[in-house]
């Protein structure tokens, strides 16, 4: 039987594909690391052709494994948010690298629309701040630098996309170009409230809206994919940004349920409800999701630099040789020895929103080693964490509990952590990636193998374990306060 829904799931640093069984079991899963280019300090590029194509392999690895193309009975996907692929649809090809995420070439830009009184219109109007982080103003630069990304424009042949928008073009054959409301909900080119990209905001950063997909549901009939992929068509009926589907994967299916993703940066989302609220405390609103053309609602704090500061210290400093030696490190040692990271590598993000800080390690001695680093690498999560649950607290949104995911939130040491520095109790699943999770909720809902989301919620989400905080408010406070201390160096 057709039981199984193949999720794609494309990362930063990665792309997998998996299959889950209808109770979210994990049957298979294949993965393929994804290059990452430097051209210039604060850039970052991704092959948009590479994604194509392993993520194209992993599907075709994992696809055999569950028995063949006639057992998956949808796709679901999930991707990086904000980054930006611009292709010819007279080709297929992409014009040039695509533009990731974190990249922030894009600085000028903003400040010159903040300096000209923008913010607070696009922030009213988006539920977003003029930043680089966010998917508009890549486009633009690519319009104004890539002389054949122009001339598409001009041919009236280019198309603009997020990672999913790309690779459902390339699974449909060109068939469909369109974008879930997770994804367009990020890009400062859609309000909030309506259904589609906004002509005035395409106008205000240059953007032709004829070049950016439609914006649909994120469960349902989405589209196809060709024959000649794997043997026969299948529906894909689930698409979701990764931090809605990882809130999604975690049941936050009710206002004011919480989760925060550790992965290659951290993101806290909190479900909002059915209105969008306004942040008064540098907080996003976003599309949690549309289902049925309905829109559920979340508050978002992004924090850039999470594992990726692991990834730092393992391949450039090579104080670790796997991201999981960390724990053992910071198990090692009774506190970090005064040594305090801010990992502000690719700026801050929320609730501070400053580009041009800059990474900060402070309290080195020459008692500083390999523990300490990484004992502080851990500390910095619950410390950005705490930045944003005080925002979120601030904005009416205060946490009871937070749950956590992601590739770090497996470290059992972090956990307690960020348990212990919060002072609140920490949910997280034995299964901890719910971003994929969340994609195969929407995929099974969309094709028919549950009732809706909250029948796929119900029947898909695995064990919890709990953190409860064991920290005295002395050593808390004098963490914090150090914190507080690096960060007016960066």
């Amino acid at each position: 039987m057709a039981d199984y829904i193949l999720v794609l799931d494309e990362g930063t640093t990665s792309t997998r594909a998996m299959a889950f069984a209808s109770d979210g079991v994990l049957a298979a899963s294949a993965q393929a690391e994804i290059t990452q280019h430097y051209p210039k300090a604060g850039w970052v590029e991704h092959d948009a052709a590479e994604i194509w194509d392993k993520t194209l392999q992993c599907a075709r690895d994992v696809i055999p494994r569950v028995g063949g193309a006639a057992c998956i009975a949808a796709i679901g996907i999930t991707n990086q948010r904000e980054t930006v692929v611009a292709w010819d649809t007279s080709t297929g090809e992409p014009l040039t690298r695509a533009i990731v995420w974190q990249d922030r070439r894009t600085e000028g830009f903003c400040a010159e629309l903040r300096d000209a009184g923008r913010e607070a219109d696009i922030q009213s109007r988006t539920g977003l701040l003029l930043d680089p982080y966010f998917s508009g103003t890549k486009m633009r630069w690519m319009l104004d630098n890539v002389p054949e990304v122009r001339a598409a424009a001009d041919n009236g042949t280019l198309a603009f996309g997020t990672i999913e928008s790309w690779l459902i073009y390339k699974l449909t054959g060109g068939d469909k170009h369109i974008s879930d409301a997770s994804n367009a909900s990020r890009t400062l080119l859609m309000e909030l409230s309506s259904s589609g990209f906004d002509k005035g905001l395409c106008d205000m950063f240059g953007v032709p809206h004829a070049a950016l997909p439609e914006v649909v549901d994120m469960s349902g009939a989405l589209g196809t994919t060709g024959v000649r992929l794997f043997g026969r068509e299948i529906p894909i009926t689930g698409i979701a940004g990764d931090q809605q589907a990882a809130t999604i994967g975690q049941a936050c299916l009710s206002p004011g349920e919480t989760k925060a993703t550790y992965g290659t940066g951290a993101f806290v989302l909190a479900n909002a409800g059915k209105t969008p609220t306004k942040s008064d405390h540098r907080l996003l609103t976003t599309v949690l999701m549309q289902i049925g053309g309905e829109r559920t609602y979340a508050i978002e704090g992004s924090v850039f630099v999470a594992g990726s500061l692991v990834q730092w210290l393992r391949d450039s400093l090579g104080i670790v040789d796997v991201a999981s030696q960390t724990e053992e490190l910071a198990r090692s040692i009774p506190d970090s020895g005064g040594v305090t990271i801010v990992p502000a590598l690719a700026g801050l993000g929320a609730p501070h929103w400053r580009a041009d800080a800059r990474g900060v390690i402070t309290g080195l001695s020459f008692a500083s080693g390999k523990a300490e680093l990484a004992r502080a690498a851990l500390e910095a999560m619950a410390h950005q964490t705490h930045d944003l649950a005080q925002a979120f607290a601030a904005d009416g949104a205060e946490w009871e509990t937070l749950r956590i995911d992601g590739g770090m939130a497996a470290n059992n040491w972090m956990a307690q952590d960020i348990a212990n520095v919060l002072g609140l109790r920490v949910e997280r699943p034995d299964f901890v990636e719910t971003t994929a999770l969340g994609a195969a909720m929407l995929a099974a809902a969309g094709v028919g193998l549950c009732a809706d989301i909250n029948e796929a919620a119900e029947a898909m989400r695995g064990k919890l374990t709990q953190f409860t905080p064991d920290m005295s408010e002395d050593v808390r406070s004098d963490r914090l306060e150090r914190w507080r201390k690096a960060l007016k160096a960066a």
